[in-house]
């Protein structure tokens, strides 16, 4: 870890009460009625080390889709979301998707980012290989399904920043939106897989 992670990692609660208290990154949205029009089990996508994800294998579970960065002042929610992981196992599965959209916080190679995940986080569950998450030519297939009222139904919500959180129900329906201020251990993220 960086001198630099290290910083952002001991200031992330600080970080978290300015922005939730001034209302900065704290849009969510939610749906319950629309269903894709597009299967987001068709999907496939290529983990960090090179093989490839088809996320037909988590049919019947919950999807937790995390656009992340390792030199992010929200990156301390990794510690969340792999706490979510490891509680919800039987029904959820957290997947991280690494990009360097907003002003160079992942900047390392897709071992790297493993590694930074792995051993300072204690990361165990699936990290995508690093890619583009904003609309643009190169988004990531994932992102262009999440971000597409074309596809996912109701949605059009691209990242505003690192560490948006879009949840997927085990049907496969996009079902809720959180902004990077939302914690992932938050009662209304933990409400939402309860359901």
């Amino acid at each position: 870890m960086t001198a630099r992670q290290k910083i952002l990692k001991a200031v992330y609660p600080i970080m978290m009460w300015f922005t939730k208290s001034t209302g900065i990154n704290c849009n969510t949205r939610s749906n319950n009625e629309v269903f894709p029009v597009v299967a987001i089990y068709e999907l496939k996508s290529q983990l960090t080390d090179g093989t490839q994800l088809d996320l037909n294998v988590y049919k019947g579970k919950k999807l937790l889709l995390v656009n992340t960065a390792s030199d992010c002042g929200y990156t301390g929610q990794y510690d969340g979301l792999e706490k979510l992981y490891q509680t919800y196992k039987d029904k959820l599965v957290v997947i991280g998707f690494p990009a360097n959209d907003f002003k160079e916080q992942e900047a390392g190679t897709n071992e790297n980012i493993a590694a930074f995940c792995k051993i300072n986080y204690g990361v165990t569950f699936p990290l995508m290989k690093k890619s583009s998450v904003i609309k643009s030519t190169n988004q990531n297939v994932i992102f262009q399904w999440l971000c597409s009222k074309q596809k996912n139904g109701w949605n059009e919500q691209a990242p505003v920043w690192n560490f948006c959180k879009y949840l997927v129900d085990e049907q496969g329906k996009l079902v809720n939106y959180f902004a990077p201020t939302v914690d992932p251990l938050s009662d209304e993220v933990k409400k939402a897989i309860e359901e």
